[in-house]
């Protein structure tokens, strides 16, 4: 980048000093040559040439020169003192033109000019557009290479749903050849590091399940015994911690799996009022409150299906865990986006966690504690699915008093 720079900064200075000597020769600045003529020297040059004849009929030929009375022009005393001692007086007239006296004879004065030294006023534009041709438009063409490469490139970066997505062949090298060079190196360094989590994240899981899958058999070979009350209570417990580890293994590669690629979406128009109604139906069930649905009787948008109703299925049942009474769920259309609502009216979320809630394994305040079940992994899931969708989730305060989570979603067809 820095050459980059350079060589534009090094184009400009000698674009500009070679245009500048240029124009200056096909457009003289003529004020320069004529304040000459105001000059010390000029004035003495001009009192020699007045002392003889042929020197004042050269004066009469170029500068206009003629002979008048002394007494035709009133001067001030020291400009009568400076002609006393054989001295020229330069004076303007009313149009700034310069006009030279000098005492010819007893009683005459040699009136040299009107001599113009107003510099003359190009009325032309053809120096701008020469700079305009010299120096703005390969700038703008410079401008124009460098900003359709990083356009390629922040298209190729946004389109990236792994390392090996991003071609940075030899179509992407111009101007931009060094920032593609390091990208390539960072290509491959994130290539390695996303590799490596995924065999330490398979071979931690295989770790885990082998000992789970030995404690399960034990404790099955347990179940052909006697117990008494207390034992099996115990092995219960074992059981339920047992299954709470295989869920939270399963989980993690699920969520190291969507951390680290994004799949083929298969987007298709999907009704999401049909959608949620399907989901409230199935998890309404089982469920210790009402949970009610606020949609349009139908409401089609493109999207993959099976991510978003996961998505959809994590908030409502984080809600009805937390929730008293009531899971409201509210899909709302606006002129560029689609909202997906999830309320409940439980405990809530502390306003100051609630940029830290899609963060993974995180866990929250005491009204939010581990009875409840979990792992702090269903919110970041849903996170990164909606960002696979090209939306974002957050969360906003309710009416019903508890937490409201919110998922925006891009309305492309509007």
């Amino acid at each position: 980048m820095r050459k980059l720079f350079v060589s534009l900064y090094l184009y400009i200075i000698i674009s500009l000093f070679l245009l500048s000597g240029t124009m200056e020769k096909l457009w003289p600045h003529k004020e320069g040559a004529d304040a000459l003529m105001l000059g010390a020297e000029f004035s003495q040059s001009l009192l020699l040439l007045s002392k003889s004849d042929d020197g004042v009929l050269q004066l009469k030929k170029y500068f206009s020169a003629q002979e008048i009375a002394l007494s035709d022009i009133a001067f001030l005393p020291h400009q009568e003192t400076k002609l006393n001692n054989h001295l020229p007086i330069l004076l303007f007239d009313s149009e700034d033109r310069a006009v030279w006296y000098i005492k010819f004879q007893e009683n005459k004065l040699l009136k040299i000019g009107p001599i113009s030294v107003v510099a003359p006023v190009y009325d032309s534009s053809w120096p701008y557009l020469i700079i305009l041709a010299f120096i703005g438009l390969p700038i703008g063409l410079w401008s124009y290479f460098v900003w359709r490469d990083f356009e390629r490139l922040r298209s190729m970066c946004e389109s990236m749903n792994a390392p090996e997505d991003m071609d940075l062949g030899p179509g992407i090298h111009s101007v931009l050849l060094p920032i593609t060079d390091t990208l390539s190196a960072m290509q491959e360094r994130i290539k390695r590091l996303l590799d490596s989590q995924k065999e330490l994240t398979s071979s931690v899981s295989h770790e885990f399940r082998t000992p789970l899958a030995r404690l399960k058999f034990a404790i099955a070979m347990m179940d052909d015994k006697d117990l008494n009350e207390r034992s099996q209570k115990y092995i219960n417990g074992m059981n339920y911690d047992i299954a709470e580890l295989e869920s939270l293994v399963t989980e993690m590669l699920n969520f190291a799996k969507m951390d680290r690629e994004t799949p083929a979406l298969n987007i298709e128009p999907v009704d999401l009022a049909e959608l949620a109604d399907n989901l409230i139906e199935k998890l309404s069930f089982n469920s210790h409150c009402a949970i009610r649905l606020i949609s349009d009787d139908e409401l089609l948008f493109a999207c993959d299906s099976h991510f978003l109703t996961r998505s959809i299925q994590n908030l409502i049942g984080n809600a009805v865990k937390y929730a008293d009474d009531l899971v409201q769920v509210s899909l709302i259309t606006l002129e560029d986006k689609v909202l997906i609502k999830v309320e409940d009216d439980g405990p809530g979320i502390d306003e100051s966690e609630w940029d830290n809630v899609f963060k993974p394994f995180t866990r929250l305040d005491k009204s939010r504690d581990k009875k409840t079940g979990g792992f702090g992994l269903g919110l970041a899931i849903v996170s990164k699915i909606i960002q696979w969708h090209k939306g974002k989730c957050y969360l906003e305060k309710t009416e019903l008093g508890g937490a409201c989570f919110v998922i925006e979603l891009p309305n492309k067809e509007k």
